[in-house]
């Protein structure tokens, strides 16, 4: 079956069309995700035929690389090799199951505090605290992933600085760069703090790139303004 949407033309699998189908047609999909996900959790255990958390670690992170794309064939010959299923139709529930967990963990904004709690009581004790500490470790980055993806990237609010404290007599004197940046992103919204300290070489490099921004600026307005 194949199909174009959004992402372009791909292999739909089962794992893919039903995991991605909640983003491209959220209103009519309710009650059929609803229904899937009462019965999905008991295909988790499938993970324990793994012969090592770096197998796990493989499928997670397989599945956020083609998150847009599907499992290409190979990708999903060497999970089924991993968990040792003889049919491949045995790992369609497994895969959904656990994109519904990275959709949750990522776009959701879970912290990671409450990401055992995205675990019905029926799961193992072994896999949740397994899958609980991959998902904390590639949470962050699989978030930046999606800011990258959206171009997402914070905005100034304020600017502060002062005169580093210096030894008395010291022939480098240095600024310290207070920037508060508010941060609009669903997984890390708030204002972020950074401080930096300039040099005098340094001072001069940013300037020279500060002038530049600033032209450019004139000549896109100029260009907008006709003039």
């Amino acid at each position: 079956m194949m199909a174009n949407d959004r992402y372009g033309e791909f292999e739909v699998h089962q794992d893919v069309e039903l995991a991605f189908i909640p983003y491209l047609y959220p209103a009519d999909f309710e009650d059929r995700w609803w229904l899937m996900e009462q019965t999905i959790w008991g295909h988790l255990p499938v993970l324990m035929r793994a012969n090592s958390k770096e197998s796990i670690e493989y499928i997670l992170q397989a599945l956020w690389r083609t998150r847009k794309s599907g499992l290409a064939t190979s990708d999903r010959c060497i999970i089924q090799d991993m968990l040792q299923l003889h049919n491949e139709s045995d790992l369609d529930p497994l895969l959904v199951c656990l994109r519904m967990l990275i959709r949750r963990c990522v776009y959701e904004n879970t912290s990671k505090e409450d990401i055992p709690m995205l675990f019905p009581g029926e799961v193992l004790p072994e896999l949740q605290k397994l899958l609980t500490l991959l998902l904390q470790k590639f949470q962050r980055e699989w978030q930046e992933d999606v800011m990258k993806d959206q171009n997402i990237v914070p905005r100034l609010k304020a600017m502060t600085w002062n005169m580093a404290n210096l030894e008395k007599g010291s022939a480098d004197p240095a600024a310290v760069i207070d920037l508060k940046l508010q941060n609009d992103t669903p997984f890390h919204s708030g204002v972020q703090d950074v401080k930096f300290q300039l040099a005098t070489d340094s001072m001069d490099m940013m300037l020279k790139a500060m002038h530049c921004i600033r032209d450019q600026f004139s000549t896109m307005d100029e260009a907008v303004n006709g003039h």
